[in-house]
């Protein structure tokens, strides 16, 4: 028996309905929002970095007002690029292990679909 309406074709003939459209998303938190949750240890790791990286930076501002060389200077610079770039790596492991895997474990899709988005989001910023 035809089911598709139209007298001249199968079910599995039809083409399935479009998808719903795709409402932007907000991120998962704004200014001042908090870390579903933070291991101590890597949070006290992240800021013993941190705190060295301010070192590298103030001994930059030296280097150019001493007017030192400047294929040493950008060196230093490129040395606390990578320094900066091992926080965010242990910061994304972070936001990986807690907040996202929060998010896609709490069954709301919205917060899934936010979650997903944002990550997106992080890794083409962070690829820069």
């Amino acid at each position: 028996m035809d089911t598709s309406g139209d007298g001249n074709g199968s079910e599995q003939d039809r083409e399935p309905p479009p998808p719903p459209p795709r409402v932007p998303l907000p991120v998962l938190t704004g200014p001042g929002g908090q870390a579903a949750g933070v291991d101590p240890v890597l949070r006290d790791a992240a800021l013993k970095r941190l705190r060295r990286i301010e070192g590298q930076i103030r001994g930059l501002q030296r280097m150019v007002e001493e007017e030192r060389y400047c294929a040493d200077i950008l060196m230093q610079i490129a040395s606390a690029h990578e320094a900066l770039r091992g926080v965010g790596k242990l910061l994304m492991r972070n936001h990986l292990e807690h907040c996202v895997t929060d998010a896609l474990r709490s069954g709301d899709r919205l917060e899934a679909e936010r979650a997903y988005a944002e990550v997106l989001d992080l890794m083409y910023k962070h690829a820069r």
